[in-house]
């Protein structure tokens, strides 16, 4: 594994991972209506789904995983199904100015398997991992260091692009205050949430 393809690698999947699709969209409507402390399981599970398409793709399980299509079709659904029953939960989340209270919050685990399922569910994740980047590192020379390599690039291109966008959902929901503002985060937020859903179910 030379630097020159991590360094490909590295640029593609930020470009990639930067585009707002289904799961930037669901952590950040999140974030917006419930703050960041909720979504560190959504996207712990985000980056494992990845790493996991990462080992897919270059342990030659492209055929394993076509095998278990109904499998990730199932995981596709029950991650649909979960943003929609969110989207529900925040249009009708009740609106509060207290700064001292902390605002519910899901259960851990169920966020955990809301980001597997969206990650893992994901067909423009699926694409990259499993079509796009054997055009961009020669796979049949990756050995377990090469592996290791690509899964920590990925892990660190992931975490600066998410996280960013975690910081910048969490300033703009710094400035709601009024009840009115907060009622319309919440809104937009289930909308966007809602529109994640409608995404993934359609590819």
């Amino acid at each position: 594994m030379t630097l020159t393809a991590l360094l490909l690698f590295a640029s593609t999947l930020a470009a990639v991972a930067a585009l707002p699709g289904p799961s930037i969209a669901a952590l950040v409507a999140r974030v917006v209506a419930r703050g960041p402390r909720e979504v560190l399981p959504f996207l712990a599970a985000m980056w494992i789904g990845e790493a996991i398409w990462i080992s897919c793709t270059v342990w030659g399980l492209t055929a394993l995983a076509t095998s278990f299509q109904a499998a990730f079709t199932a995981l596709k659904w029950a991650g649909v199904a979960y943003l929609l029953w969110l989207a529900v939960k925040m249009w009708r989340a009740p609106v509060t100015v207290d700064d001292g209270a902390l605002p519910e919050r899901a259960r851990p685990s169920r966020m955990f398997m809301a980001g597997l399922a969206v990650t893992l569910g994901n067909p423009k994740i699926m694409v990259f991992y499993l079509a796009l980047v054997p055009t961009l590192i020669d796979l049949t020379h990756v050995g377990v260091g090469g592996w290791a390599a690509l899964t920590g690039t990925a892990m660190a291109v992931l975490a600066v692009v998410d996280l960013t966008w975690v910081l910048l959902a969490t300033r703009a929901r710094g400035l709601l205050r009024s009840p009115k503002a907060m009622r319309t985060a919440n809104r937009c937020g289930a909308g966007v949430m809602a529109g994640a859903a409608g995404l993934i179910a359609v590819r």
